[in-house]
């Protein structure tokens, strides 16, 4: 399946149930030299979760979203807000002037970008010194809940193992012209009740659909997973958040 199609028909789940961000990850780009009067252009954005954040600090935000549904959500949850441009794009062409933005993120989307023609795109779009920041969220396996979701994962998958979000970090230094990266690591958790699990599964592109005759054993599989490991009605899902951020050379 095309990259910008996989989640046209996961846009309820993915809204409702994908994790966001911890508040350490704007921290960490104030810190590195981020600014509220800076132009953001997020590529890849999504149903909105990650352009929130830059919304919530005031910035212009251009989400770039090729994805109809997705784009859609994301104008329904954001468009009031005036700092909030919705465009139709991808990352190897935004559709965005010259030297027009200050930054670019991509949180949750670098491992989707066919990288060469995206860096040109991003050089003709950022401005004299842009920084270009991607990050995304990793689930730790440090629990024996979190362990079997993991080989749940895997058990089930259509292409899990080709498009973790782990696959692409070796590919970020070459990618922003610079001989290494500095890595934040973020960590937090969130719980989940069942319906909460059930949902961030039905968000993901990776595993089986409904009608594959695998899908309802996968589904129960879940169920007893759950009743194994819950505590109070809940599991608790640890993340790491990792960023890095660079100016593009």
């Amino acid at each position: 399946m095309e990259p910008t199609e996989r989640f046209s028909g996961k846009v309820d789940a993915y809204e409702k149930h994908r994790p966001g961000y911890p508040p350490g990850l704007y921290a960490t780009l104030r810190d590195g030299g981020l600014r509220p009067e800076h132009a953001i252009a997020d590529i890849g954005s999504g149903t909105g979760i990650s352009s929130k954040v830059f919304l919530d600090e005031g910035h212009d935000v251009w989400a770039v979203e090729p994805n109809a549904a997705m784009r859609a959500a994301a104008e329904r949850t954001l468009g009031r807000d005036p700092k909030f441009h919705s465009i139709d794009g991808k990352a190897e062409a935004t559709g965005l002037p010259d030297a027009s933005v200050d930054w670019v993120v991509a949180g949750q989307a670098f491992h989707w970008f066919d990288l060469g023609p995206t860096r040109l795109e991003l050089q003709r779009i950022l401005r004299p010194g842009g920084v270009v920041a991607v990050f995304w969220n990793v689930r730790t396996t440090d629990t024996a809940f979190l362990a079997g979701y993991e080989a749940l994962l895997l058990e089930y998958q259509t292409d899990y193992s080709s498009i973790r979000h782990e696959n692409a970090e070796q590919r970020v230094a070459g990618f922003l012209g610079v001989p290494s990266v500095a890595w934040h690591i973020l960590p937090w958790e969130r719980k989940l009740p069942l319906d909460g699990l059930h949902g961030l599964l039905a968000s993901v592109s990776y595993v089986v659909p409904p009608g594959d005759p695998r899908h309802g054993v996968m589904l129960s599989d879940l169920d007893a997973l759950f009743a194994e490991h819950q505590v109070d009605g809940t599991v608790t899902i640890h993340y790491e958040t990792r960023l890095a951020f660079s100016p593009l050379v």
